[in-house]
């Protein structure tokens, strides 16, 4: 399986759905799925029955998963979203870069 142009902790810009224009911070990435959760982004209700955790129950906001193909990480230099690629650096560790500024995103 190819490795995913998104990692947990990047910042990203949602380019597609009914958060686009949206940008956050990515909580989890679920490789198998090629899905992610990001922050203040994809909320949806969740019902619950009362609990230790919350007894009242009732109804709860939450992130669901994002599909990857709707994602862009954000550029570090400029903070539009960009594609990235990935190249080798000076220790000869593969890095990836945003390909509109030549900018590492860490």
């Amino acid at each position: 399986m190819s490795k995913l142009h998104i990692k947990k902790n990047d910042t990203v810009y949602v380019n597609a759905g009914e958060d686009k224009g949206k940008t956050g911070k990515v909580l989890k990435v679920f490789v198998k799925e090629q899905r992610a959760i990001v922050e203040g982004v994809n909320f949806v209700s969740k019902h619950t029955k009362p609990s230790a955790k919350s007894p009242q129950g009732g109804i709860i906001k939450q992130e669901a998963p994002i599909h990857i193909s709707n994602l862009n990480p954000v550029d570090p230099k400029t903070g539009a979203p960009a594609r990235i690629g990935r190249r080798k650096n000076a220790e000869g560790k593969t890095v990836r870069y945003s390909k509109k500024s030549g900018e590492e995103i860490k």
